[in-house]
């Protein structure tokens, strides 16, 4: 089977997905199904040990860039210090003002980097809390209501408005489909769903042959081969 990572899904057109996925448009059979289960894992996200608020906003010293700023400015308080010294009519803030700049500048990075971290952290656990219990596919010709940590690559999708959306997954079927992608866009407009290939540079929220975990069905129905799950 094809790399279930591949992120060029959207540039390939429903035929080639199926066949690299070895799947069709009648879903999995059961046995193939399981297998996948076995090979790929649970369609979940992953629990990470949680870390205090304080431990997010510390670990962003760590990084190479704010350690060599922390550096300059500890040798800029040295410099600073010897020039106080030959020179005592020289004021504090004189003095210092290249450490002063410098230890502002490292404390606006590491604020930087644990917003971002933080809102990426709170992103993942709304993701868990809104992803579909259930999900209706197709296995073997029929359709079959599954766990939606049961859904694998290769499975064949059934959406209609109203649904979560399970897994990333390509669309190879359409009828006035629309989806809501506030949680990954925070656009709340209804996206427009088609079939028709894209360019592989297209961006993420440009995608509009592919429906992503946990975004809603909102208008029409559509049929979908599942191409990541889980953490993928």
């Amino acid at each position: 089977m094809g790399d279930p990572m591949s992120s060029t899904w959207h540039a390939m057109d429903k035929e080639s997905v199926l066949q690299t996925l070895k799947t069709s448009s009648t879903g999995l059979g059961t046995e193939e199904a399981e297998r996948r289960l076995s090979e790929y894992g649970y369609n979940e996200l992953k629990e990470k040990k949680r870390r205090t608020t304080l431990q997010m906003f510390l670990e962003e010293f760590k990084d190479v860039f704010i350690l060599l700023l922390i550096v300059a400015t500890v040798f800029s308080v040295i410099i600073g210090y010897y020039e106080l010294m030959r020179n005592p009519e020289l004021g504090f803030l004189e003095t210092y003002a290249d450490a002063i700049t410098i230890g502002i500048i490292v404390l606006l990075v590491a604020i930087a980097g644990f917003v971002q971290e933080y809102r990426a952290e709170k992103a993942i656990e709304a993701l868990k809390k809104l992803a579909a219990p259930k999900a209706r596919v197709m296995r073997g010709g029929k359709e079959a209501m599954i766990l939606a940590r049961e859904v694998v690559p290769g499975d064949l999708l059934l959406l209609e408005a109203g649904d979560t959306v399970s897994a990333d997954a390509r669309i190879i079927e359409a009828v006035e489909l629309k989806t809501d992608e506030a949680v990954l866009t925070g656009e709340s407009t209804p996206v427009n769903k088609n079939l028709g290939t894209l360019k592989p540079e297209t961006p993420t929220a440009d995608r509009k042959n592919m429906l992503f975990m946990a975004t809603h069905t909102i208008y029409g129905r559509g049929k979908a081969v599942v191409v990541s799950t889980g953490m993928n």
